[in-house]
């Protein structure tokens, strides 16, 4: 962003408009790179002097200005002295004591005292005095991320978020709505999408309408702008205070793109609290897939987006789970208001304890999860398991009581796959033509070859690749249902010993 003093905006009609430029400013841009350029090894105050003398020739003292704002954050200044200056002010003011300056001859005096205490020329001591104040300093290096024509789009998006930090309301009609939300979300923005006769409009809640407008959120308020503009198509429109009086701004994609460089600084989550949560559960293999940002719910006029989604792997069969976090009441309201809305899906909430919003969404038929500071795995495996016990029950039902496997081993987990069920929903059944193994189905004859082929004395790594041709992976329980135990012998490997009954 620009600062608010380089702010160019019209006030035409009561409306809040942004003076951008376009291609007639580009040689102005090219210009103030030149300077840049050519300032290298320079003071910063003979490069404002030469951004100054630009000034004349623009249309607007401040588009130089703009222009030269972004350019600094590109370029590195540095101190050059042949002394460190404060050591050279704290000697050389302490000559300056001694000697009592009062004339230019008294000066050189005590510059020469103070040469002298540092070993270096007095010249030198007088060059290193104030060599870091910031007019002083010398531009070592300038490496713009940006041409001509990429400066130009960077002062157009760089002002318009500037002109976005006061808003207070913000809706946009985007061409890519899934980047936008999980813009907003990750930038911790509050917000809500609308049913509108132009289709779906995200709505962003400002800074002010919190309780009073704070820098912080107003940065993020603006930095989502460089999300809506990556979208081929777009609208925002804003409502900004400026300076006590309400205004209505209107961007789009004609006016806003973004250079084709990304953003140095970019938030990397929604929140950690979500990222905490969501790392902590994919960790533990469980039977639901995690869904970041599924699909819109219909909720009355509007459409919630939940934060996740979890996909049971066996059943067509979803449970949404949304995070509610730092939110104000009037927040808290309005997302309660939606749950009311929701027809036949199943939701999840988590609920920061300090909103007092647990009773609430109980009593709209979902089930709320209380967490301070993390959302617990067990709590939500818990509450998941509810639904999982019935998916289970169902498969069950579903499934004859016998299950006949045409090969002649079969694990329980590749059965559960090849009947579309869970696990669990095979556990109970019965095999009659097979043996259970642990967790792997055999058949009587295929026991009965591997008696003929493992005996006692076999090393348990000869055992290992009989039964691998076999296809049997759970050497421990095809062993101990063979009769053999194994005896170890240090950590060089073990050996087949006839098990005692």
């Amino acid at each position: 962003m620009l600062t608010k003093d380089l702010l160019r905006v019209s006030r035409a009609g009561g409306g809040f408009h942004p003076q951008f430029v376009g291609e007639a400013q580009r040689d102005l841009a090219a210009r103030v790179l030149g300077v840049y350029q050519g300032h290298v090894d320079h003071t910063r105050a003979a490069l404002d002097d030469a951004l100054t003398d630009l000034e004349g020739d623009a249309e607007d003292f401040k588009l130089v200005r703009g222009f030269a704002k972004l350019l600094d954050r590109e370029a590195r200044f540095e101190v050059r002295a042949p002394v460190e200056p404060r050591r050279a002010r704290e000697v050389a003011f302490e000559a300056s004591e001694a000697v009592g300056v009062v004339s230019a001859d008294d000066r050189e005096r005590a510059l020469a005292r103070a040469a002298d205490r540092l070993d270096t020329e007095p010249d030198d001591v007088a060059d290193a005095l104030y060599a870091d104040l910031d007019d002083r300093q010398v531009l070592a290096e300038i490496d713009p991320r940006w041409d001509p024509g990429e400066l130009v789009a960077q002062y157009n998006l760089s002002l318009a978020q500037t002109a976005l930090f006061d808003a207070t309301e913000v809706r946009v009609r985007s061409s890519d709505p899934k980047a936008l939300v999980s813009a907003v979300k990750r930038l911790r923005l509050m917000y809500e999408v609308r049913k509108t006769d132009a289709g779906r409009e995200v709505v962003v809640t400002g800074p002010d309408a919190l309780f009073r407008s704070t820098r912080r959120y107003g940065t993020r308020f603006a930095r989502l702008l460089r999300t809506v503009a990556k979208a081929d198509e777009w609208t925002l429109t804003a409502t900004v205070d400026d300076r006590g009086t309400e205004r209505e701004m209107t961007l789009t994609d004609a006016h806003v793109s973004v250079p084709g460089v990304e953003p140095v600084t970019e938030v990397s989550y929604d929140s950690g609290v979500e990222a905490d949560f969501a790392a902590r559960f994919e960790s533990l293999g469980l039977d639901w897939d995690l869904v970041r940002e599924p699909e819109p719910l219909e909720a009355g006029a509007s459409v919630a987006i939940p934060d996740f989604a979890f996909d049971y792997r066996h059943a067509d069969f979803r449970v949404f789970f949304e995070i509610m976090g730092f939110w104000t009441p009037e927040y808290v309201e309005k997302k309660l208001g939606q749950l009311d809305a929701i027809d036949d899906v199943e939701i999840l909430v988590a609920v920061d304890e300090s909103l007092g919003a647990g009773e609430a969404i109980e009593a709209r038929d979902h089930r709320a999860i209380p967490y301070s500071g993390t959302v617990r795995i067990k709590d939500v495996r818990d509450a998941l398991r509810r639904y999982e016990d019935e998916l289970v029950a169902e498969s069950v039902a579903a499934l004859p009581d016998e299950l006949v496997p045409d090969a002649d081993v079969v694990t329980i987990e590749s059965l559960a796959a090849e009947y579309g069920v869970s696990e669990d929903a095979v556990e109970g059944k019965s095999f009659p033509d097979h043996e259970r193994v642990g967790r792997t189905l055999v058949r009587p004859a295929v026991l009965d070859d591997l008696g003929e082929r493992i005996e006692t004395g076999m090393t348990l790594g000869d055992a290992e690749a009989v039964l691998d041709e076999y296809g049997i992976d759970d050497a421990s329980a095809a062993l101990s249902a063979l009769g053999y135990r194994v005896e170890w012998e240090g950590l060089s490997g073990g050996t087949l010993r006839e098990r005692a009954d």
